[in-house]
């Protein structure tokens, strides 16, 4: 969950203190340093190592060069420093421990880099020299404000990405020779990874969508997934989802696209009433906790979701139907779960599996060789698992 409070701190001798608003959770910041254009990068990193955040009151592009400067800092420290000691060690550790190290070394980072902060005025302008006009991109993000906020410039330079994101859209597949483009809000999984679309549009339909043209969308997230099995020609299809954004992001993607006579949105946990010849769910990969609401769309705390999703699936299913899970093996290369447990999971909910469509993602990160995680992300495999019901005894 995002979190705003009171964020307070010295300037002339005098007390300031407005609203604090943080994406990922981050409590406001006890000790404050108003910063300008004089603020060197190497200060500004010892600062930020400190625990000492920076209000920015100077030009917003040398604000954005002073965080350039601070990155560079974090990601190529000396060979002196205890950070790069870690990364050599890690070349050592079990694939489990180098992923719990690189999340460390992430929170750290993002730690260190969330030091630089921006005042924003309540209709979401910034009064800063040479500011960019983020009044849209803040209101699709956070919504209305009644009064001045503060937030850490590499939040908002996240804010103003998602913007443009938004405005482009992410081309999924081609309709009758025009892109069909998904357009992914703030805090909504983009489905920039298209390696699980083209599996979703290349599985044969099971043969009950003949007599039953149903299906349901379990974790709607952008739509994408409801989209493609309209596009395939199911004719009802009910898209749930627990997250308000999320549920607006499908809405108006499924509008955009004009198949709200196909698609159902709900707000609910998982299935909804009923049964379906086809329930397509694409949970959160990687059965870790979440360190905030922004990365609920990678991590599952103890498979709490892909747990529910097969548990409950043969009580919505027609017969003849099939559930279609869709999931990364990084979990199984990383150490955070074995093949053997979910397959006996999904023998325990009454499920066979009827086959399985695999294929190699093709993100930059599969290929980058000085990533962390670059061994594990190599040998992913994305599956679609086709289940069925167990045939009764």
């Amino acid at each position: 969950m995002s979190l705003s409070t009171t964020l307070q701190w010295e300037d002339g001798g005098q007390t300031h203190s407005a609203q604090w608003h943080s994406e990922n959770g981050i409590a406001p910041h006890k000790k404050i340093q108003i910063a300008d254009d004089t603020l060197t990068a190497d200060i500004a990193y010892r600062l930020a190592c400190e625990g000492t955040a920076m209000l920015y009151k100077g030009d917003f592009q040398n604000a954005r060069q002073l965080l350039q400067a601070l990155v560079r800092r974090v990601d190529k420290p000396s060979k002196k420093s205890s950070r790069a000691n870690r990364v050599t060690k890690e070349k050592t550790k079990s694939p489990l421990d180098t992923f719990n190290l690189h999340r460390l070394a992430q929170s750290q980072r993002a730690r260190i880099l969330g030091m630089i902060l921006i005042p924003v005025n309540a209709d979401h302008t910034i009064s800063l020299r040479r500011a960019p006009d983020v009044a849209q991109a803040c209101l699709e993000a956070y919504g209305e404000k009644t009064e001045p906020y503060v937030i850490s410039l590499r939040e908002l330079l996240g804010v103003i990405s998602a913007h443009e994101w938004r405005k482009n859209g992410v081309q999924v597949l081609t309709r009758d020779d025009e892109e069909v483009r998904i357009h992914p809000h703030y805090g909504v999984f983009s489905p920039v990874r298209g390696e699980y679309i083209e599996l979703v549009l290349k599985t044969p339909l099971p043969s009950a969508i003949k007599k039953n043209s149903t299906a349901f969308d379990i974790g709607v997230g952008t739509g994408v997934l409801s989209v493609v099995l309209a596009l395939r020609g199911i004719q009802k299809i009910v898209s749930t989802d627990l997250d308000d954004r999320a549920i607006a992001c499908a809405q108006e993607n499924i509008e955009r696209l004009d198949l709200q006579s196909q698609i159902d949105v709900l707000k609910t946990d998982l299935f909804p009433s009923g049964k379906a010849a086809l329930i397509v769910c694409n949970p959160p990969w990687l059965p870790a906790r979440p360190s905030s609401s922004l990365e609920r769309a990678v991590y599952d705390p103890e498979s709490q979701m892909l747990k529910g999703f097969l548990s409950n699936l043969k009580n919505h299913l027609l017969d003849g139907g099939e559930g279609w899970l869709i999931l990364s093996d990084l979990a199984e290369h990383l150490g955070l779960r074995t093949r053997d447990e979910l397959l006996q999971w999904i023998e325990q909910a009454g499920l066979q599996v009827l086959g399985r469509m695999d294929t190699k993602p093709t993100h930059n990160k599969a290929f980058d060789k000085a990533d962390a995680l670059h061994v594990p992300r190599s040998r992913e495999i994305t599956s679609l698992w086709r289940l069925a019901a167990q045939a009764e005894i």
